[in-house]
């Protein structure tokens, strides 16, 4: 640098030196409370000067409009303001001689009183739960303000100038005011604004025709709201523990309700032009059922012409309010045909005083309910088998017993020994249903043999010969099980004769089991290849079953017992009495020789 531009560096120097002095010198006014106050209230003005190693200075104040010094003092107080004392303030001081920089102008603004405005958000009444915010309003700036509210007659709480409110009950509402504090100085308290509250409704849900319906029913669905304040509702349903809307609407109809639709429903409230929402209501649980008809026959399905019969159709668990209707299984598109006397069924009870051949046949029953037009599906099959006691024709079954081993062959024959009717094989199957033996699986028809080339369990039902017209004759029951089985006859047993049971197993050779035989569910002998009951009686009716401790058990069959007299004895009868008709001299010859022996025996 040369020598000749030292001095302009020395200007610049000094005068950045001079520049930052006086800046630092330059007084500050400082308003306490604050720069807007309100008449009546205390204000003081300060001069703040910033200088090292001057301890003393006088000061002096200006006022805008004014052309001369109106106060001196570091500090000047106005002890009650008034409007007239609003403006732009500055001052400067004097050291000796040298004055300071006058102070940038401050303004100081009084006005009136305040009127507060107090605002509630909502404005509309609302329910308990809900919030109020609350707002007091009117005073621009809040430094040094506390804000006082009201509730009624209540005592005054100190609170922000943001009030918020969840009322808990509906005494919680009232009319709420507020007002301003600074220092001594109170503004006057706001126009009140009046909180309505409402206990929040509880909707309550009703089911029309009732809670608990049948399947197919219609059922409706009714949200009540009882509320105060509220014109229109929206409505949301839901189900079980889901809060998925499911439907709106106050109410909600199933046109055919099924058991998918039982379960516990609620309903809430919401209001339209608002944002206010009722409780949630209880759960209230609509169940729907399907019950079922059950058929059962008392006192058996094996049957004799003339004895009795009843069939019992109950719904399980729906005691009272029922109708009943009675029908056989047919093999036509229906499927079922209505008994003409079907009004005999009455109270869930079909009595056939005395059976004959003809009601041999499969049955079901239906029940209805007698205020609606729900109908139970027809109810499980019940077979009855009605024996002749001198049928035309006779069913020959080979092997000659009732219970069969799985994959066996089985012949079923119609024997008519006069040969006037031509027969066929029916049977009916659980799985199956009514069918011709030879259009079940594996069956097929040689004239009036069924054959069966390989048995299945579903094989088992009853098979029976039945003519053209429809008799029917001879049912027997047929049960086809894997491993043990009870041999025992195919057709009833006379009183007087001979039963003999074995228990059979298909693995072994011979097949006879050592085992325990049981008469309807009662042991009655144990332990032996074969049982013999001799002579035979009534009595002795009855399901049969056999078991082996390793092999395991047989299915049960029943055994049925025929009168004494079969029909060969009954032809004997004739035959003699027919005999002594034509002979009436060997009739007076006996009566002879019977009287004298009488004679020689009291002589």
């Amino acid at each position: 640098m040369e020598l000749s531009q030292l001095p302009l560096v020395f200007l610049l120097i000094s005068n950045i030196y001079s520049g930052q002095t006086q800046e630092r010198l330059k007084p500050r006014v400082i308003i306490k409370p604050d720069q807007h106050v309100f008449r009546g209230e205390t204000v003081t003005l300060r001069c703040d000067i910033y200088d090292e190693g001057v301890t003393s200075w006088r000061y002096f104040w200006y006022k805008e409009g004014l052309n001369s010094v109106f106060k001196y003092g570091q500090e000047h107080t106005f002890s009650s303001v008034t409007e007239s004392d609003s403006g732009e303030y500055s001052c400067n001081r004097f050291n000796g001689s040298k004055p300071s920089p006058r102070s940038d102008e401050v303004t100081l603004t009084v006005s009136g009183l305040p009127k507060l405005t107090l605002t509630n958000d909502p404005q509309s009444p609302v329910f308990t739960g809900d919030s109020v915010t609350l707002r007091c309003e009117g005073i621009q700036s809040q430094n040094g303000w506390e804000f006082l509210w009201r509730k009624d007659s209540n005592p005054e709480s100190t609170e922000d100038q943001t009030k918020t409110i969840k009322p808990e009950k509906v005494s919680d509402g009232g009319k709420y005011s507020c007002r301003a504090r600074r220092g001594e100085y109170y503004t006057d308290y706001s126009k009140p604004v009046t909180v309505t509250v409402y206990e929040r409704p509880k909707p309550r849900v009703n089911i029309k025709p009732d809670q608990h319906v049948f399947r197919g029913e219609t059922v409706t669905l009714r949200c009540d709201i009882y509320d105060e304040g509220v014109t229109s509702w929206r409505y949301s349903w839901y189900k079980d523990n889901s809060r998925r809307v499911f439907s709106d609407g106050q109410e909600h109809t199933f046109s055919s309700v099924t058991e998918s639709d039982s379960g516990e429903y609620s309903c809430e409230g919401s209001e339209i032009r608002g944002s206010r929402r009722s409780h949630t209501s209880d759960k209230v649980t609509l169940k729907v059922s399907d019950p079922k008809s059950v058929l059962s026959v008392s006192p058996q399905k094996w049957l004799t012409e003339g004895d009795p019969v009843t069939l019992i159709c109950e719904v399980h668990n729906f005691s009272t309010g029922w109708t009943f209707s009675w029908f056989t299984l047919t093999e036509s598109p229906g499927g079922y045909h209505l008994l003409s006397d079907s009004s005999r069924g009455a109270g869930g009870r079909y009595r056939i005083s005395s059976a004959a051949v003809d009601h041999t046949g499969v049955y079901v029953c239906r029940a209805e309910r007698e205020k609606s037009s729900y109908k139970t599906q027809y109810s499980n099959t019940q077979l009855l088998w009605v024996t002749g006691v001198s049928a035309p024709v006779s069913l020959r079954v080979s092997p000659s017993r009732t219970q069969h081993f799985t994959s066996d062959s089985l012949s079923l024959s119609c024997e008519d020994q006069s040969n006037s009717t031509v027969w066929r094989v029916r049977t009916y199957t659980d799985l199956w249903g009514l069918k011709d033996c030879s259009s079940i699986p594996r069956g097929s028809h040689t004239g009036s043999t069924c054959t069966i080339s390989y048995v299945y369990t579903s094989h088992t039902g009853v098979y029976w010969c039945e003519s053209e017209s429809g008799e029917k004759h001879h049912p027997v029951n047929i049960t086809v099980h894997s491993e043990v089985i009870l041999e025992s006859p195919v057709h009833p047993v006379t009183e007087g004769d001979s039963l003999t049971l074995r228990c059979l197993y298909r693995y072994t050779t011979p097949s006879n089991l050592r085992a325990d035989f049981y008469k309807d569910g009662s042991l009655i002998q144990n332990q032996t290849t074969e049982m013999i009951i001799s002579p035979v009686s009534k009595s002795h009716e009855g399901f049969y079953s056999c078991k082996h401790p390793e092999r395991g058990e047989s299915p049960k069959s029943w055994i049925s017992v025929s009168g004494f007299h079969s029909e060969s004895q009954i032809s004997v009868l004739c035959i003699l009495s027919s005999v002594l008709a034509a002979c009436p001299y060997l009739l007076v010859t006996v009566v002879l020789i019977f009287k004298c022996c009488r004679m020689r025996d009291k002589s």
